[in-house]
Parts: C-alpha cells; structure tokens; sequence
C-alpha cells in the first residue's frame, strides 16, 4: 500500500515547524489533515493514485509571510511506494523535492 509523509523544517530557526496545520487532497476531497508534530514530521496518510495535493498552512505558523499557504501537487505513480514530500520553509521563500 502506498503511503504519505512530510517534513516542514523552518529555515529561520533551523528547527523543525511544530504545529503546522496540513491536509492531503485527492479527487478535490481532504482524505486526511493534521498537524505536523514536534519532530515537524506527519506520516502513515495515504494518497490515492494519481495527482494529490497536500496544503500547508503557513500563514497560521508563519505571523509575518509572503506565502500564507504552499500547494504542492505531486502524481502517484507506483501504489506500492512511499512519498516523502518535505517543505523547507521561511517568510518570503520555500522548497520542496520528493524524499525518500
């Protein structure tokens, strides 16, 4: 089975994002949402086949930003995968590759 985490790092404070609020999206409906934990981790959601979306909601963890929330979109190609989706983030900048 096919499996979903994500990591917010906060490039301001080089620690991990506690709190962050994140949902996961297929098919236009939220199949799971959460808060990132003290370690800025979520895992064991699980995407459907195909294009996903998870939301982060920087603007509620991030007082002062350019982006008050990041989309990343991202494909499902083998359903016996993992997707590790990270997000390095600060006020006026993000990035984001698919981890392992």
């Amino acid at each position: 089975m096919m499996s979903f985490s994500t990591h917010v790092l906060d490039a301001v404070t080089g620690r991990p994002a506690e709190g962050v609020a994140v949902r996961l999206e297929h098919a236009g409906e939220v199949v799971a949402d959460g808060r990132t934990d003290a370690d800025g981790r979520i895992k064991g959601w699980n995407p459907g086949p195909g294009v996903n979306r998870v939301v982060f909601d920087t603007g509620a963890y991030l007082a002062d930003t350019f982006y008050p929330e990041v989309v990343i979109t991202f494909t499902v190609t083998d359903p016996a995968a993992h997707y590790h989706v990270p997000l390095l983030l600060s006020p006026f900048a993000y990035s984001t590759y698919r981890g392992s």
